[in-house]
C-alpha cells in the first residue's frame, strides 16, 4: 500500500494543485480534456454512421439487382 501511495503522489493529476484556486477553475484541464474527448466521440460516431449508411446502400443496390431475369 505504501508503494501505491508513493506512485500516486508522483502522478500528474488533471486538476490544479494550488489551494488558492477554488471551484470549477480548479478542474479546468479536466473539463477541457473531457470536452475534447466528447467532441472526438461525436465526430467518430458521425463518421462511422456515414460509412455504415453508405455501405448499406451499396449492399442493398447489389442484392436487389435483377441481373436480367
Amino acid at each position: 500500500m505504501g508503494e501505491v501511495k508513493g506512485e500516486l503522489r508522483k502522478a500528474s493529476w488533471p486538476w490544479e494543485s494550488d489551494p488558492k484556486i477554488k471551484g470549477i477553475k480548479k478542474y479546468k484541464e479536466l473539463v477541457d480534456s473531457t470536452i475534447v474527448v466528447l467532441i472526438a466521440m461525436v465526430l467518430l460516431a458521425g463518421f462511422v454512421q456515414f460509412w455504415d449508411f453508405f455501405h448499406v446502400l451499396i449492399v442493398g443496390f447489389f442484392t436487389n439487382f435483377d441481373f436480367g431475369r
